[in-house]
């Protein structure tokens, strides 16, 4: 099995730490993708979007535009309000009704999900969370010790509302409730729309925050766009939105919808964090937005992610075995497989990387803490070409052969 070496005994050791660092190490998902990216690895195990279709040329000519003309792009400052408007139209692109008073910029989506975390969890508290999720969210709520009551997943139609409804019954009260409707991060499968219409209504009657991830929104190859919670309820809804994954990770640009009157107090909360996100990047984002490059990017990354997954989804029908099933995906960058039982993911990824030089993501480093997915496992389509795509798949269905 992988192991990651460890730091010999030093005096510091004896430092008393907070009590919730006890049990604290780096996720499973972050130690796995440092052991996969070897050289000469062909990886579908990161969440990464291509590198190639990143905007590089236009973005740069922005940012030159920012530095040669704006003496407050390397200042201190507020919210950039140009780029405010410019997500208010985003939203709307995605059915969301907002105005700028509700936007909040983060350093990416992750601070948007560690503020709200911040602004709604009590030490102890309760949180309603997926079996099988994102494990940024289980790192964001983890310093709070909360008590969490997971809800299972339907790999066709998203989580269990049913579960949810039976736990606001019993009398719980948790703290929020935390999905991505849109090409689950890491199960692939989206939301059906009766789904969505009964959480929020769940969520308005028993004042439940629902706090939605939508990183993938805007990455879709098939079908009917379908309403974000956010454009199905205005009250109880916390979106959070990111460029990573349609412009580049690396701007680490984010963004919040919330009530306008909690807005001082995020405010509050990111200034303990990071006082403020890069002026810099928040006004070239800004103008490239002004030069109208975005509509044409999203439909270039629209037909190549696409065809990255179909070449994915037909090598897997050519080189898998008939037992095995997994997600369609009608957006976003993920195809969640599951192997017959007796299998397990985590010796096939040893396996592997040392014979067949291809990786991917165990299904167990999504879970909660006891449900474990020993014979699932997490695919990302979006950074290699079908070529490379065709030819990984065929090296894991031979690895899945020999065991």
């Amino acid at each position: 099995m992988f192991t990651i070496t460890q730091t010999p005994p030093s005096p510091i050791q004896e430092l008393p730490l907070a009590r919730w660092t006890d049990g604290m190490s780096r996720s499973v998902l972050r130690q796995m993708l440092a052991v996969v990216a070897q050289p000469g690895i062909l990886s579908f195990a990161g969440g990464l979007p291509a590198p190639e279709m990143f905007p590089a040329d236009d973005y740069g000519r922005a940012l030159n535009q920012v530095l040669g003309a704006d003496s407050g792009a390397l200042q201190y400052g507020p919210p950039f309000t140009p780029l405010k408007r410019h997500i208010v139209e985003l939203m709307a692109r995605r059915g969301v009704d907002c105005n700028e008073a509700q936007i909040f910029i983060t350093t990416g989506a992750q601070q948007a999900l560690d503020v709200v975390t911040r602004l709604l969890l009590d030490p102890g508290g309760e949180v309603i969370l997926e079996e099988i999720v994102y494990t940024g969210v289980q790192q964001a709520v983890s310093p709070y010790q909360p008590r969490i009551l997971p809800i299972d997943t339907n790999l066709y139609t998203g989580l269990n509302v049913d579960a949810v409804a039976a736990y606001l019954a019993q009398g719980h009260r948790p703290a929020f409730l935390y999905a991505i409707p849109e090409a689950h991060n890491p199960l692939g499968v989206s939301m059906s729309l009766a789904k969505r219409q009964q959480l929020v209504e769940l969520a308005a009657t028993y004042g439940l925050p629902l706090i939605e991830d939508d990183p993938y929104g805007f990455l879709r190859y098939e079908g009917e766009m379908l309403p974000p919670l956010r454009a199905l309820d205005a009250d109880w809804v916390f979106y959070l939105g990111s460029f990573s994954k349609i412009l580049a990770p690396a701007l680490r640009l984010g963004w919040l919808v919330a009530p306008a009157e909690l807005v001082p107090k995020l405010t509050v909360i990111k200034e303990m964090e990071d006082l403020e996100s890069s002026q810099l990047t928040q006004r070239a984002v800004a103008a490239y937005l002004d030069a109208g490059h975005l509509p044409g990017h999203l439909a270039r990354l629209c037909t190549e992610y696409g065809r990255r997954r179909d070449a994915m989804l037909a090598a897997l029908t050519r080189h898998f075995p008939a037992e095995a099933r997994w997600t369609h995906p009608s957006n976003g960058m993920f195809i969640w497989v599951e192997l017959p039982e007796h299998m397990d993911t985590a010796a096939l990824l040893e396996t592997a990387v040392s014979h067949e030089k291809v990786a991917f993501i165990p299904g167990h480093a999504f879970a909660l803490p006891g449900y474990g997915r020993r014979n699932c496992l997490r695919l990302n389509f979006s950074n290699c070409t079908p070529e490379r795509i065709e030819d990984g798949i065929e090296r894991l269905g031979k690895v899945i052969d020999s065991i």
